[in-house]
């Protein structure tokens, strides 16, 4: 399986400083990254890496999602996902991530409401960025369309 790259270059200070981030492996882009709206309730134009977490996390939980509804005898139709992570201070001092909301509604076809529910708490314990973010509180909200 490949490995994929981003790099980050960064200039100055934490509050003051700035930096972009790219995606080097895809050549999908070059983002701009900074503290003050990493802190901020609005991002101003700006990505950072609770929303690069978010990205990884709701697709790579669509795909797994997909496979595993197929697997249960079901056809994934339409899965939309989006994924919420939260940055707050750590009482150990710092931030960190302290929590992620996947909510997932889908139209698929051949599996009821609870098989698809199981579908979807199956995927979440098996997508590959759900595993490597283990010790994050992960909750979900599935339900069909």
């Amino acid at each position: 399986m490949p490995t994929r790259t981003a790099r980050t270059a960064w200039n100055g200070t934490l509050n003051e400083g700035g930096g972009q981030v790219e995606l080097t492996s895809s050549g999908a882009g070059t983002f701009d990254v900074s503290w003050p709206k990493r802190a901020a309730e609005e991002a101003g134009g700006t990505t950072s890496p609770e929303e690069l977490v978010a990205a990884a996390h709701s697709s790579c939980f669509a795909m797994q999602l997909s496979a595993v509804i197929a697997e249960a005898g079901g056809t994934p139709v339409a899965l939309h996902v989006s994924a919420d992570v939260t940055l707050r201070p750590d009482p150990a001092g710092g931030f960190r991530i302290s929590g992620i909301t996947l909510t997932v509604r889908g139209e698929v076809e051949n599996l009821d409401a609870d098989g698809f529910v199981r579908a979807a708490e199956q995927a979440k314990a098996t997508c590959p960025v759900s595993k490597a973010l283990t010790g994050t509180d992960i909750t979900l909200d599935a339900a069909l369309d």
